[in-house]
C-alpha cells in the first residue's frame, strides 16, 4: 500500500484456510466501498493447514491484505500482534468466519470519529439480534458476564463478542501494556480461547478511555471452536488474573 490506512482490519486465525477465502471476499468488497484506503491484517496463528497460503494467494489481487506468521499462542496474542502492527487510524479485529458481519463496523466507526477510544460490538441491548445460537450458550454466556461485571468491567453488557474498534493511540497503549498473553506467552495446543477481552476492557476503564458498547448482529458458527466447559473455565481464571494482577499493582503504563 502506498497510501497509510485509515482502517486496519485485523483477523486472527487458526486453521481457517476452508472459512478464510469467503470472509477475505467479504472484507475486501467492504474495503472497496469505501473511500479512505484500509489495510487487512491477516495474523497466522501457527496453523497447521494451509491458512497462511491461501491468505497469500488471495492478496496477490489484493495489495491491501497480507499476512503475519505467529507461533502458536492463542488467539489473544494473534490479536495483539494485528494490534501493533496496524497502521490505520482506527483499527478493528474481527473473527475469521465472519460471526459479526464487517459492514456492522459502520456502527462502531463514527463512535471512534466523534471521540470514543474504543467502541466494542454487543450481543446484547436494543438492536442486536443473535441468530442460530443454542439456547445453552446464550444462558452460559450472560452467567459469565455477570461474573465479569461483577469482578472486573462494570456496566459492559458483552464483553467476548470478537468485534471491537480502537483508535490508533488507544490501540497501541492497551494492547501493549496487555500481560495475560504478551510477548511472553507459551506456546499452546489447539484452538485456545481466552478472556483477554476483558483485560484490554479492564486496562481501557482504569485508564479513562471512553468505550462505547454498540448492540450487532452475530451469527453462531456450527463449527465454532469454543469448547464451552474448558473455555468458560479459562476465561474465569483470566478475569481472577486481571484482578489479581490490579492488587498487585502490576497494571503501570510503559509508554
Amino acid at each position: 500500500m502506498t497510501m497509510q490506512p485509515y482502517l486496519s482490519i485485523i483477523v486472527p486465525a487458526y486453521n481457517e484456510e476452508r472459512r478464510l477465502p469467503q470472509t477475505l471476499q467479504r472484507l475486501a468488497a467492504y474495503s472497496h466501498s469505501k473511500a479512505w484506503p484500509t489495510e487487512i491484517i491477516v495474523v497466522d496463528d501457527g496453523s497447521s493447514d494451509g491458512t497462511a497460503q491461501v491468505v497469500e494467494e488471495f492478496a496477490a489481487n489484493e495489495p491491501a491484505v497480507r499476512v503475519i506468521r505467529n507461533p502458536h499462542r492463542g488467539k489473544a496474542y494473534a490479536v495483539r500482534t494485528g494490534m501493533l502492527a496496524g497502521q490505520g487510524e482506527l483499527l478493528l479485529f474481527t473473527d475469521a468466519d465472519g460471526a459479526t458481519p464487517i459492514e456492522e463496523a459502520d456502527k462502531l466507526l463514527p463512535l471512534l470519529e466523534s471521540g470514543y477510544a474504543v467502541a466494542i460490538g454487543s450481543r446484547e441491548g436494543e438492536g442486536a439480534r443473535r441468530f442460530s445460537e443454542p439456547a445453552y450458550r446464550h444462558m452460559m454466556g450472560r452467567a459469565f458476564n455477570l461474573l465479569v461485571r461483577m469482578l472486573a468491567v462494570p456496566g459492559i453488557q458483552d464483553t467476548q463478542c470478537g468485534f471491537k474498534a480502537f483508535r490508533h493511540d488507544a490501540a497501541r497503549d492497551l494492547f501493549g501494556n496487555m500481560q495475560l498473553y504478551s510477548e511472553n506467552s507459551p506456546g499452546v495446543r489447539g484452538a485456545v480461547l481466552t478472556g483477554f477481552d476483558v483485560e484490554i476492557l479492564f486496562l481501557a476503564g482504569k485508564w479513562g478511555y471512553s468505550i462505547a458498547e454498540v448492540p450487532v448482529h452475530w451469527h453462531f458458527g456450527k463449527e465454532s471452536k469454543v469448547n464451552p466447559l474448558r473455555d468458560s473455565w479459562r476465561n474465569l481464571s483470566d478475569v481472577l488474573r486481571v484482578r489479581y494482577n490490579d492488587l498487585r499493582g502490576r497494571y503501570q503504563r510503559q509508554q
